[in-house]
């Protein structure tokens, strides 16, 4: 029996289903899941992006000081361009410092190589002379001098450019600040265009590619200093391959992300550099610049400031008939007030001892009332000593001295001798501005000829991080163990004493208390 015809019309087709015993199965549909499996790879890989730059944020938001944020920038950008080393340099626009140079994996010797190099030859010096307004004839020098194998790349592109024929490389393009947001040389053997001094430095270091971008502060940021700082460049970072290579279009996209960052925080750390710098210059400034020679005494200081900037001084002041004014002291709080509080304080005594210094007890009394006057907020430890002028024996012996001392709640001084070494006996009293009128009783002390008085303020004492007790515990056994040879010289004695307390050394910035030590060795 045959199947029946059925008639055509005009426009259609006819069609007829086909017999069901000769149907093929239908193929199941399977692009639905590849898709979902490509979006849930690329989900995954984003996922893991995202997590590889919260850590190194997070590494680089516990720096707190310039010099561990640009290493830690380094380290971050080299994990992620597929480098072993690099090279940081700072210099502000502004002209206000701080300009410094970091490496990663390179030693003093090798960044002097590289400075050696003309510096429109380098990477960094390209990208650094171009921060700023360039006109198009020099960016025309510029891309002239390009090599072969070198590209640059603007944020707005995205792409990299690659080389004309014969050598030459387009003008590099650049965004609103006149810098491209990259330089790569992926190839530097291969380049002949190459500077000869920078083949050869190359080739001393060992490094066969570079990859260099600039470190240029978020326009849209509002920076301390208003918008005119404001997408302006702070320096550039150079990562250095052993093999020719270059960064991969992920490492790109997560370098960039990460240098934003990053160049918002280092502008930070900037600002905070020149405060502490300029605070730091201040309390410098109004300490003495040196210490002045006096008749059968040496001197030796050590001081050092706290992050914050505290209020801790020393003093000596020569005064008339060879007589000396030994002081150290200590005003309460931090930061500049602190350190302004200080300097009017001091300069105040320098005046009280030129006048009444044979009478410590009158010069502190004098102290606290112009303290309760003029910083009725603050209040201040002090001791004072006044060293008579050696005097003569009349059958040839050492010359005797003698000091007569007061202090106001200070820690006491330290008598450190062949014989003897023992915390001086002073009266109790009260820091200066605690009470509403200050008078304790002077005391006498007659060193003998080579021993060394210890004056010192309470930073040292807690510094240490033990209690007090312990902490003058372990100073006394630190004078008493001085070898006989370091006894003699006050520079040796205050060192080993900071070496005995401070291993981490004068310098910790993770004390906020000051530290100072004035050392008096009478001769024989």
């Amino acid at each position: 029996m045959t199947t029946p015809h059925v008639p055509k019309v005009a426009g259609i087709e006819p069609t007829l289903p086909a017999p069901a015993h000769t149907a093929a199965p239908a193929a199941p549909e399977t692009r639905p899941f590849a898709q979902l499996a490509a979006a849930h790879e690329r989900l995954a890989a984003r996922l893991s992006d995202l997590t590889a730059l919260h850590d190194l944020t997070g590494r680089l938001a516990r720096t707190d000081t310039l010099e561990a944020a640009l290493h830690e920038l380094l380290r971050a950008g080299a994990a992620l361009v597929g480098a072993r080393r690099g090279l940081v340099t700072l210099e502000p626009p502004d002209g206000l410092g701080p300009e410094t140079t970091v490496g990663l994996g390179l030693g003093p010797a090798d960044i002097g190589h590289l400075e050696t190099v003309p510096r429109r030859a380098m990477p960094l010096g390209r990208l650094l002379d171009g921060l700023g307004a360039a006109s198009d004839a020099d960016v025309g020098a510029e891309a002239g001098a390009g090599a072969e194998g070198s590209t640059a790349v603007t944020p707005d592109a995205g792409v990299v450019e690659q080389p004309l024929p014969g050598g030459s490389t387009p003008p590099l393009p650049r965004p609103s600040t006149g810098v491209p947001t990259e330089l790569a040389q992926p190839d530097l053997a291969g380049d002949p265009g190459l500077d000869p001094r920078l083949r050869e430095v190359a080739a001393r270091l060992g490094y066969a590619a570079s990859y260099a971008v600039p470190l240029i502060t978020d326009p849209s940021a509002d920076g301390p200093e208003g918008t005119e700082r404001a997408g302006r460049p702070l320096g550039a970072v150079v990562w250095l391959y052993d093999e020719p290579a270059e960064p991969g279009e992920r490492g790109r996209r997560l370098l960039a992300l990460y240098r934003a960052y990053a160049t918002r925080h280092v502008s930070r750390l900037i600002e905070l550099h020149r405060r502490r710098h300029a605070e730091q210059t201040l309390r410098t400034e109004m300490l003495p610049a040196r210490l002045p020679r006096a008749p059968g005494v040496r001197l030796a200081v050590r001081h050092a400031a706290g992050p914050y900037g505290g209020g801790d001084w020393y003093d000596a002041l020569p005064l008339p008939d060879g007589a000396l004014s030994l002081s150290v002291g200590s005003v309460t709080g931090s930061g500049p007030s602190a350190v302004a509080a200080m300097g009017r304080l001091r300069a105040s005594l320098r005046a009280y001892a030129v006048m009444e210094g044979e009478d410590p007890v009158a010069v502190l009394s004098d102290l606290e009332l112009l303290l309760r006057l003029t910083e009725p907020a603050r209040s201040a430890t002090a001791l004072f000593a006044f060293a008579e002028p050696p005097v003569a024996d009349p059958l040839g012996g050492p010359p005797a001295h003698k000091i007569v001392l007061a202090g106001a709640g200070h820690c006491p001084p330290l008598i450190i001798g062949e014989h003897r070494t023992e915390f001086v006996e002073t009266s109790l009293s009260a820091p200066l501005g605690m009470l509403a009128c200050w008078e304790a009783p002077s005391v006498e002390l007659e060193p003998l000829p080579g021993e060394t008085l210890l004056l010192y303020s309470d930073g040292l004492l807690h510094r240490t991080g033990e209690p007090v007790d312990r902490a003058f515990s372990r100073l006394h056994a630190a004078a008493a163990g001085l070898p006989k040879s370091v006894r003699q010289d006050p520079e040796a004695l205050v060192d080993h004493v900071v070496r005995a307390m401070l291993p981490q050394g004068l310098t910790d910035p993770g004390s906020p208390e000051d530290v100072v030590l004035l050392a008096v060795h009478f001769e024989g």
